[in-house]
This record gives structure tokens, sequence and C-alpha cells, in this order.
């Protein structure tokens, strides 16, 4: 894990763990509002990165790009595609049966 991902979950460790429920609830919600809008930002700057990589010549393949980020090789399809669902609302392949 990067120094900087330990440091963010190091800070939400220590809200969870704030003694005050009033001040913990409180802190849990300004975090969470800030979070909803930062996540959208997040998913975008990650996916550029993905398909900056696909833009080499040659692209650099999904596994390559899956180790890289430590993600699944089907997330970093999605990623590409912009796709943000659950998998059980991921858009079905071109030709797939209903079954």
């Amino acid at each position: 894990m990067t120094e900087e991902a330990q440091r963010v979950i190091d800070a939400m460790n220590a809200v969870e763990a704030m003694p005050d429920p009033l001040q913990r609830a409180k802190a849990i919600g300004e975090v969470m509002a800030d979070q909803a809008e930062r996540g959208k930002r997040w998913r975008e700057m990650r996916r550029q990165v993905v398909l900056e990589m696909r833009a080499q010549q040659p692209p650099v393949s999904y596994r390559k790009i899956a180790e890289a980020l430590g993600i699944g090789l089907a997330t970093v399809q999605d990623i590409e595609r912009g796709y943000t669902g659950s998998g059980k609302n991921r858009p079905r392949a071109k030709g797939a049966q209903d079954g």
C-alpha cells in the first residue's frame, strides 16, 4: 500500500475511533459528503490512466494494467469502458443470450 493511501486510511480509522458519538457522526457526515463528489473525480482520473496506457503503441495489456493497479482484469475493462456500476447491472456483451 502506498504511504499516501495508508495516511488516508489512518485518518479514517481516527474518525471511527472518536470517543464522542455526536462528533464522530458529524465527522463521518463531512467525510461522506466530500467523498461523494471526490469519488467521481477519482474514477475519471483512474480511467484516464487506463486509457493512456491502452493508447500506447503497442497498447499495454489489460493484464499488465491490472497488475500495476492492483485490481482485477475485468475491473480494468470496466474502467476503460467508463462503467462504474455493480456486476449485477453490467451491460451485456453484444449477442449475449437472455437466460
